[in-house]
């Protein structure tokens, strides 16, 4: 008689109900899909459809013969622009000083004779030179595009400083809610609440309840919020800089990590902590030498992993003036300087691929 067992016997049968049960959920799912699917709008062929747009977007587009023309008299109004601003300071800064008082049209009027001396003056070469600048800034602007990129070596090093502001402010929001999450995260977890309030009597269970629900609400709150939405506040506070970056990582990793520690720590292995508190251990000397050691490869992992993502959000985080390369990037994209931030994002993304790298060879040293 033969010991293996047919695959319609080693498989269980479904009931009745339960195939009714499972038919009612593929429905659900399969409606959620479909009405999400129309609702977004999604056209798997609109993409291939717009790959001029993408194309020119990307790359910049080719200059019609009118908007070179058109580039080329903007450029021309360069010299007397500059010849006659310059002149109008100049006269104001002098009648200043003599104390005299000139109404707007005599000021205009002497700065227009100065101006027109000041390009008289100026060499055929000079004001060539001037003009071709400002033609080719405006060809370059209203061609657009993101390829090729910036690499002038005085831009590299500014966005180089603002890179490394980024990357501090990713250090310190990640470091502040790491030593912030590791302790919270003993009272959100219900093996450590045990632990620090132990007793069976109502009271003991009620401190243990409302002291969990009060800290999981909490850390609910703060990873609630997108740190995006965290900056805007606190740069309204404290005013622009990285200072406002920091503190907006700090609470909202802060609120992740200790959710993430939390429950770490309600997986971990009881039959150790028993052994340590058996031995006379106290409740911090039991969570310092039985609990933290067993989270500490999750520790380590998952603040690395955070911290990662923490160098792209502080990225985004300068849009509001939470300082970084993002505030350089944010004023780039308004100025239709496009090749500079295709640098500036090339930039982030070679280091937040080093930055993956390091924190590898780390977690592969604690785990």
């Amino acid at each position: 008689m033969s010991c293996q067992l047919t695959l319609d016997q080693a498989t269980p049968r479904m009931t009745f109900q339960q195939k009714v049960a499972l038919g009612a959920l593929m429905t659900i799912i399969a409606t959620v899909l479909v009405s999400s699917y129309i609702w977004t709008g999604i056209d798997p062929f609109k993409l291939y459809d717009k790959r001029q747009n993408a194309f020119e977007y990307l790359f910049g587009r080719q200059l019609t013969e009118a908007d070179q023309q058109a580039a080329r008299a903007q450029a021309e109004r360069l010299p007397k622009i500059m010849a006659f601003e310059d002149a109008l300071q100049k006269v104001k800064k002098e009648h200043k000083a003599a104390g005299k008082t000139m109404d707007s049209m005599a000021l205009q009027a002497e700065a227009s004779k100065r101006a027109a001396a000041t390009l008289s003056a100026m060499s055929g070469a000079e004001r060539n030179a001037m003009v071709q600048e400002e033609y080719d800034r405006i060809v370059d602007e209203r061609s657009g595009g993101y390829f090729p990129p910036e690499t002038a070596l005085s831009h590299l090093a500014e966005y180089s400083r603002a890179l490394v502001e980024t990357v501090a402010i990713a250090i310190w929001g990640t470091l502040i809610a790491f030593i912030a999450a590791i302790p919270i995260s003993m009272f959100a977890a219900k093996n450590t609440l045990e632990l620090m309030v132990q007793g069976d009597r109502m009271q003991h269970r009620a401190v243990r309840w409302f002291g969990q629900f009060a800290v999981r609400r909490a850390l609910d709150f703060c990873r609630g919020f997108n740190e995006f939405v965290m900056a805007l506040i606190f740069v309204a506070v404290i005013g622009l800089g990285p200072y406002a970056g920091v503190l907006a990582l700090a609470i909202h990793t802060f609120g992740i990590l200790g959710k993430v520690f939390s429950e770490a720590i309600e997986q971990i292995d009881s039959g150790q902590v028993e052994a340590v508190a058996a031995s006379g251990a106290g409740p911090a000397q039991t969570m310092a030498f039985s609990v933290i050691p067993q989270i500490m490869p999750l520790i380590v992992s998952y603040t690395l992993l955070r911290f990662e993502s923490n160098v792209r959000s502080a990225t985004i985080l300068g849009f509001v003036g939470a300082g970084g390369i993002g505030f350089l990037m944010f004023d780039k994209i308004n100025g239709y300087l496009y090749r500079e931030v295709c640098t500036m994002m090339i930039m982030v993304i070679v280091s937040v691929t080093i930055i993956d790298y390091l924190c590898g060879i780390l977690r592969r040293r604690f785990a």
